[in-house]
């Protein structure tokens, strides 16, 4: 209670967030460390722009060459480098971690850091498994720490504009379906490091290729819109166009979500021509499409012709930072719903949808959710 109630002290301090990387450059920055770098989303912490929310105060990196070679790239001292994250936390005492490495790896992170305390954002998906999935909420609720988890289309403002809409206006009526488009050319056609690519492409560390990478986009803005109802079943192909470049997971997935009245189709791939995540929403009513993360098209009348806008963060009301979103947490600014797309609970369906998906491919047959059999 005493540590909750210095961390509220210091939120009220504070109006903005993000990482300074050595000296705070205000009297309270939290203490934010580092578990884990071989995620190549690393960049989107240490890259980014000094503000007054936090301050980095250590990194766990077991692969040493890797936390040495990101300390010279972006210029953060050696010396908060720690090869034990049980070390780190101990000495630094931080009030939150961001976990970068594999997937498999979050749970230990949960593990060591929610007993101790200290709030954690995960990069997608939340686990593996539903086992870990549901260890991880265990462990939160017991130490009443908070636990989310970050996909980069929570920060586009034009999905949450037409949440927005859907959830304040109605412009499309009765949602009928749902389709997500999400991926790349494939992680090694990108360039991705040999640190990331030694466990997005493992089954075990990733959970699955394509399938988890990019599914987990469509599962996560499904569960969100349809306020975290369990689907009906789930039914999912996956494919491996390059078997030479990724032999042991997919490189490509359907997925086909099946709700009471509703369904969410996601079409997840490492076969892209391009990079690329966007969502189509049809109701009985009209249409609303996030083209990207800044432009939509949208229609709801049949003799007037399709509407295209340019939103922004804030119109929209979005956080185009999670780590601000993170700071906020933890500080009572904001109370994120059980509906958010980085929510615990949001984000624990959408791992059972995943292993149902993954399952489903396995099998070559529909998933029934348990609540649904007869």
């Amino acid at each position: 209670m005493i540590r909750h109630f210095f961390i509220t002290l210091i939120c009220s301090l504070l109006t903005v967030i993000t990482i300074v990387a050595q000296t705070p450059v205000s009297k309270n920055p939290m203490k934010l460390v580092i578990a884990g770098m071989s995620h190549g989303h690393i960049v989107f912490i240490l890259n980014r722009e000094p503000k007054k929310d936090f301050i980095l105060a250590g990194v766990y990196e077991p692969n040493k060459e890797l936390a040495l070679s990101l300390s010279k790239k972006f210029g953060f001292s050696k010396d908060l480098i720690y090869d034990n994250m049980e070390k780190m936390f101990d000495k630094v005492k931080p009030e939150a971690v961001v976990a970068f490495g594999s997937v498999y790896d979050h749970l230990k992170v949960i593990e060591a850091a929610a007993p101790r305390g200290i709030h954690v954002m995960v990069e997608k998906p939340l686990a593996t498994t539903v086992a870990q999935a549901e260890r991880m909420k265990y462990l939160a609720n017991k130490h009443n720490i908070k636990l989310l988890t970050d996909y980069e289309t929570s920060w586009y403002p034009s999905i949450a504009s037409a949440f927005n809409m859907i959830r304040e206006q109605k412009y499309v009526g009765n949602i009928k379906k749902i389709i997500v488009n999400a991926g790349h050319q494939g992680p090694k056609e990108i360039g991705c490091d040999p640190y990331f690519l030694e466990w997005l492409t493992d089954p075990k560390k990733n959970g699955a290729g394509a399938l988890f990478d990019f599914g987990c986009y469509g599962a996560n803005l499904a569960t969100a819109i349809m306020k975290n109802h369990e689907p009906l079943s789930v039914t999912a192909i996956t494919r491996q166009y390059k078997p030479q470049n990724y032999p042991l997971v997919d490189d490509d997935a359907t997925i086909i979500i099946n709700y009471p009245g509703t369904n969410c189709i996601i079409q997840a791939s490492w076969n892209w021509t391009f990079n690329r995540k966007d969502i189509e929403i049809y109701g009985d009513s009209g249409y609303i499409i996030a083209a990207d993360n800044y432009n939509m098209r949208m229609k709801n009348n049949r003799n007037t012709p399709e509407k295209h806008i340019i939103t922004n963060a804030a119109e929209s009301g979005v956080y185009e930072d999670p780590f601000s979103y993170f700071h906020d947490v933890i500080c009572g600014v904001i109370s994120p719903s059980p509906y958010s797309l980085y929510s615990l609970e949001n984000n624990v369906l959408t791992v059972k949808i995943l292993e149902a998906a993954l399952k489903s491919a396995r099998e070559q047959k529909t998933v029934v959710f348990p609540n649904n059999l007869q």
